[in-house]
Parts: structure tokens; sequence; C-alpha cells
């Protein structure tokens, strides 16, 4: 996984118009979207092209690499949405 969304996802989902490799979820439109808090990424679909990171306007995207201490958890927390 390239890039995570961490918890100040306000789920706007500008990030999921973007992604040209639709690895972000849920959508809108998705029967899990008004359930959760924020949106997560596919790790085996995130290809690292950052098209997400300018469109984010909640700064809640980050590279795995670029993780803060605090927000290491969301790596495992947005791999886990898409195993449930």
């Amino acid at each position: 996984m390239a890039y995570v969304i961490t918890g100040s996802c306000i789920k706007d989902s500008l990030c999921v118009d973007v992604c040209p490799t639709d690895c972000i979820h849920p959508k809108a439109d998705e029967p899990r979207f008004e359930a959760v808090t924020q949106l997560y990424v596919q790790p085996d679909g995130c290809i690292d092209c950052g098209a997400c990171v300018p469109v984010c306007t909640s700064d809640a995207i980050h590279p795995i690499d670029d993780l803060t201490e605090e927000q290491k958890h969301y790596a495992a927390k947005n791999a886990d949405f898409f195993t449930n």
C-alpha cells in the first residue's frame, strides 16, 4: 500500500473521483458508506500515483512511510476494511 487514509478524512469523495485504479472505498453509493467514519485505500489496488493527495481537502492521505507514530495504525485499518 503506497497511500493511507487517516482519521481526518471527511468523506467528501474527491479522492474517489481521481483514483485511476478505483481503490478508494466505500463510495457514496455503496452500502457501508454511511456506517464508516472515513474512506479507505485498498492495499493491493494503490499504484502510488499520488493523484488523491492534492484533492484531499482534509489532509487525510499520506504515504505509508510518512505516517507519524500516532497515524501508523491507520495502515492496518485501511487494509482491514477490505477483509471484512
